[in-house]
């Protein structure tokens, strides 16, 4: 009878054995559930090693970020339902609850999105790299969605006019947007470049004096990685008022180069520098070639221009054919007797009688 009066005994209000009860339920929801979630997530990681789809893996993302804080919070509120408390703070308990479970939803949803954009990421990669560029675009604005309405009902449950607060925002939405209008102007310019795919990750772009491979394009900037090394960060509005050349949507590359001969060059080996040329660039792989002619007379020489093709778009592809191609011709103007020309000056001198 002694330990039966002893839990009967009243503390703040409510018996001792209410105490006790409350103590357990807080210590099974704190931390009872968190070692329950995470032999979960333990499971749950080998069982998505085994699987190829991303369904398992969605779920050890969203399961592994259950906070703390938030299973703390939700075993004062059960504890707090074993014990006599004043009615406020009943109600502030089941606000605060409410509140944290919002805020935990919110999270949930933000790691299945961030993690469905990094899958979908991944995939497109490898097949089709423009439209990977989108994702972030696509994430920043999915998670600035999902945030606004967890606040919405975050503040409706504590008893916030949320239809006047929209309406405010509305208002204050077009002050703020005038605030950050070069923000938002690079926003939308991320947002064009998504869906009209002018360059991806990985194109070697020229704007104006700039050059370099894209590495990443962000909400506001694109980075681009120099041939000398350096990382060029251009903001998106600026990149798009450019004059781009995208050499990674090139399929071949053309290619004109000049030759020039001295005036002493008999007119029979002229006839026949054309065809030197032609035979030059048809016995390399990977050319088509398209022209040679006797361009003009130039200032100390003779000039020939030629054209082909290079049938891919690799730079050092094309300057190994080239190499090739001046080498070959270098040994038929030196087995033919042809002179190449370089810049010189005739002096006449006349002596008067």
């Amino acid at each position: 009878m002694a330990f039966n009066d002893l839990l009967q005994t009243p503390v703040l209000g409510s018996s001792l054995e209410s105490w006790l009860i409350a103590a357990l339920a807080f210590v099974l929801t704190a931390v009872g559930v968190r070692w329950l979630l995470r032999l979960a997530i333990a499971r749950l990681r080998r069982l998505s090693q085994r699987s190829r789809t991303g369904i398992d893996d969605a779920a050890v993302d969203i399961v592994a970020r259950t906070q703390w804080w938030v299973l703390v919070v939700l075993g004062l509120y059960a504890g707090g339902h074993f014990l006599t408390l004043p009615a406020s703070v009943n109600r502030g308990l089941g606000s605060l609850a409410a509140v944290v479970l919002i805020v935990q939803a919110g999270i949930w949803v933000s790691a299945l999105l961030a993690s469905s954009l990094q899958r979908a990421r991944e995939r497109r990669l490898a097949t089709s790299p423009a439209a990977a560029t989108g994702l972030n675009a696509i994430g920043f604005v999915g998670r600035l969605l999902i945030w606004a309405v967890v606040v919405l009902i975050a503040l409706d449950n504590l008893g916030v006019d949320v239809t006047a607060l929209v309406a405010g925002l509305g208002v204050g939405g077009v002050a703020v947007a005038l605030a950050v209008q070069n923000i938002l102007g690079d926003l939308f310019a991320s947002l064009s470049i998504v869906f009209d795919k002018p360059f991806s990750v990985g194109d070697f772009l020229v704007i104006d004096a700039y050059m370099g491979s894209v590495e990443n394009v962000g909400l506001k900037t694109t980075r681009l990685r120099s041939l000398s090394g350096e990382q060029l960060v251009l903001s998106n509005s600026d990149l798009l008022g450019s004059r781009i050349r995208n050499y990674g949507r090139m399929y071949e590359r053309r290619v004109v180069f000049n030759i020039g001969v001295t005036y002493q060059t008999p007119r029979n080996s002229l006839r026949t520098i054309p065809q030197i040329l032609r035979e030059a660039i048809e016995s390399q792989p990977k050319t088509r070639f398209d022209r040679s002619h006797f361009k003009e007379y130039g200032d100390s020489a003779l000039i020939f221009e030629t054209v082909y093709y290079v049938l891919m778009a690799d730079y050092n592809v094309y300057m190994d054919i080239q190499q090739a191609i001046n080498l070959y011709v270098h040994e038929r103007f030196e087995a033919l007797g042809v002179e190449f020309a370089y810049p010189t000056r005739t002096v006449l001198l006349r002596q008067e009688a």
